[in-house]
């Protein structure tokens, strides 16, 4: 069967569909209308691991989303520091160390329900570069294409990065199989993946899609930055 798609909004909904029917989602229900958790996503989260620059980094910039809590909670485990950015960009990112989490609060750090008693609030000024990136996404391709769930915030947030002047670096996802499919379309702002990871598989791209150097500002409305508080900071501090 193939699984290329005209569109973005096709491929979301067949992976949603697909993970439901076969029972291969997991909590929080519906998956409809976010970044889907999966069944092992904890295998995906090892077999990341495994890899370079992700197993030998310092500081990881991680999604908020419930298939990469496993990600996290080994980020920590492995005395990786990472930064999350708040859920719809409210407010910026946040810094988790594990040295001051200490190794009986991983677990509770790494959730999101209760992360903020860890979490410490970081500008944008104080933003470490980040030695990789681990993205969630409802669907890719072998080729590096990634679509979330519609909203672009990991695709901002990769911008965000760009505009302070930091070099662009490797991006991973952890996604069930079925997220993998033959085709989609990509915009030019799509974070550009370097490695997809499933509980049974690595793809490693050979060549990923070129990293954008920055917000396309003409795309933004005067709501979306209401909504991103964040990037009228960034908008301010580079004047």
């Amino acid at each position: 069967m193939t699984t290329s798609f005209n569109s973005k909004e096709a491929a979301r909904a067949h992976v949603w569909d697909t993970l439901k029917d076969q029972r291969e989602a997991r909590f929080p229900f519906p998956i409809h209308g976010r970044i889907p958790n999966f069944k092992r996503a904890e295998a995906a989260a090892s077999r990341l691991f495994e890899l370079s620059p992700w197993k030998d980094a310092k500081y990881i910039k991680i999604n908020p989303d419930s298939p990469q809590r496993p990600v996290r909670l080994e980020a920590l485990k492995r005395g990786i520091t990472y930064f999350m950015p708040t859920p719809r960009l409210k407010a910026g990112f946040k810094r988790f160390d594990p040295a001051k989490i200490g190794t009986e609060n991983f677990s509770k750090a790494a959730a999101l329900s209760t992360s903020d008693d860890w979490a410490e609030e970081v500008s944008l000024e104080d933003m470490p570069q980040v030695d990789a990136i681990v993205a969630g996404s409802v669907a890719v391709t072998r080729l590096g294409k990634r679509c979330g769930k519609g909203e672009g915030y990991s695709d901002i947030e990769f911008a965000i990065l760009r505009e302070l002047g930091h070099k662009p670096v490797p991006v991973a996802t952890t996604v069930h199989q079925i997220s993998v499919v033959d085709d989609f379309p990509r915009d030019e702002i799509d974070l550009p993946l370097s490695v997809v990871v499933t509980p049974d598989e690595t793809i490693e791209v050979d060549e990923p899609f070129p990293a954008p150097d920055g917000i396309l500002w003409d795309r933004l409305s005067e709501e979306d930055l209401d909504e991103m508080p964040i990037l009228k900071d960034l908008k301010n501090l580079n004047g």
